[in-house]
């Protein structure tokens, strides 16, 4: 007989207790998968462009394809990992990466390069989404939210490094070496997803035709709060994928920096995204996960700001761009995962559609920040710094309109009282 999810819970604790540690690092190993596929590369971006004959600009289309499958795809597998279960999605999803990272090393144009960068995409996007969602399967949401924290603790490891490694494949041999790397991971990750026990039981699971999924997709786009969280943390996200598409020339090509000390000069921001991702787990008994989410949005459109600033005047070269961005990256850990668990308990159900949703939209938001980056460049680190600014100041402008509106509701019904 299926147990009910009450009782599946309570045996996810017994069993958090005893050997939580292996699958929190097999999930957060699965929800490495963003990091491992952009980060890992980055250092080989200008090598990319140089080999393939391609057009300034045209490598940050590479990552816009890979947000545009990562985003899309994400809004199939969540659906069907509330249908099917969690680990066979996800297997599949690992499936296709391993065929789009082979693809990536096989590619002779930048045009072959970007569509299996889509592919890959597809595949590494199950991971993150149905994590995310075997999360909330198990946890109630405070929990589920210091969970989330010590997940980004652990996957902060992939983005630390990835650049780090991606540059040491590039010092003993070429850019293809490193899709075969991530070939040899997806393996590794399909290994370990047979380890994780299923964590939605089969009288959970959606029983709805895929023509009403859209229906839920348009129920959670009109409830207030899974959107305010949604878009803060977007926001967040499309500054930092400014970033990403951005330093390797601002650090490599404009500030002369070789690759190798460009991975460690990357990894450094990591550094701060795990201190915080730690400290989050261990204050939100204290002040709560909302709290900390606005704390970090404001901070966040400072130091947004300031790396802007700094961009357009040229002020503190190189460190008046990677300090102010040190402290930016640093708010992953009060953001994102208190956006996520925020969200994931105003949706109640669908959790899988849910995280499929805010997912989808926060990688999306990178597509155009990348885009832009492409677009606009003019061999400065300027553009990168607008967007960042920008994107930061909505993103604080966000999570204080969605803090007045909650005070409001919060006064109206003491009112009606």
């Amino acid at each position: 007989m299926p147990q009910p999810q009450s009782q599946l819970r309570q045996t996810a604790t017994r069993h958090t207790r005893q050997q939580d540690l292996r699958i929190l690092i097999i999930l957060s190993a699965l929800m490495s998968f963003a990091s491992v596929s952009t980060d890992l590369y980055l250092p080989a971006m200008p090598t990319i462009t140089r080999e393939l004959h391609a057009a300034a600009g045209s490598i940050e289309f590479t990552l816009s394809g890979f947000l545009i499958g990562f985003s899309l795809g994400q809004l199939i597998w969540g659906p069907v990992g509330d249908r099917f279960g969690r680990r066979l999605p996800i297997a599949l999803g690992l499936v296709l990466f391993i065929v789009g990272s082979a693809g990536c090393a096989l590619s002779a144009t930048m045009v072959q390069m970007v569509f299996w960068r889509v592919i890959q995409a597809l595949g590494a996007c199950a991971g993150p989404v149905l994590a995310r969602a075997m999360v909330r399967d198990l946890y109630a949401r405070e929990r589920s939210a210091q969970m989330l924290s010590t997940l980004i603790l652990f996957m902060a490891v992939a983005p630390l490094l990835g650049p780090i490694i991606g540059g040491q494949i590039m010092a003993i041999g070429s850019w293809h070496n490193i899709f075969w790397v991530m070939v040899g991971l997806g393996f590794v990750a399909l290994y370990g997803v047979w380890q994780l026990p299923e964590s939605l039981s089969a009288e959970q699971r959606s029983q709805e035709p895929f023509s009403r999924v859209f229906a839920n997709y348009a129920e959670l786009l009109r409830n207030g709060r899974v959107m305010g969280f949604a878009l803060t943390s977007s926001f967040y996200y499309c500054s930092f994928y400014a970033f990403i598409a951005g330093t390797p020339f601002a650090y490599i090509d404009f500030y002369h920096v070789s690759p190798q000390i460009y991975g460690l000069l990357f990894g450094v921001n990591v550094l701060g995204i795990m201190s915080t991702n730690f400290f989050n787990g261990r204050l939100i008994t204290r002040f709560g996960s909302e709290k900390l989410f606005y704390i970090g949005a404001v901070i966040a459109a400072a130091a947004g700001s300031l790396l802007g600033i700094d961009a357009y005047f040229g002020w503190g070269g190189l460190a008046g761009l990677a300090i102010p961005f040190f402290v930016f990256a640093s708010m992953n850990g009060f953001i994102v995962a208190n956006a996520v668990a925020g969200a994931l308990a105003a949706a109640q159900h669908n959790a899988g559609a849910c995280s499929s949703l805010v997912g989808a939209m926060q990688y999306g938001s990178g597509i155009l920040s990348a885009s832009l980056v492409g677009w606009l460049a003019d061999g400065t680190p300027w553009p990168m710094g607008a967007i960042i600014a920008l994107m930061a100041l909505l993103c604080s402008l966000t999570a204080i309109g969605m803090r007045q509106h909650g005070k409001g509701q919060r006064q109206g019904c003491d009112i009606s009282s």
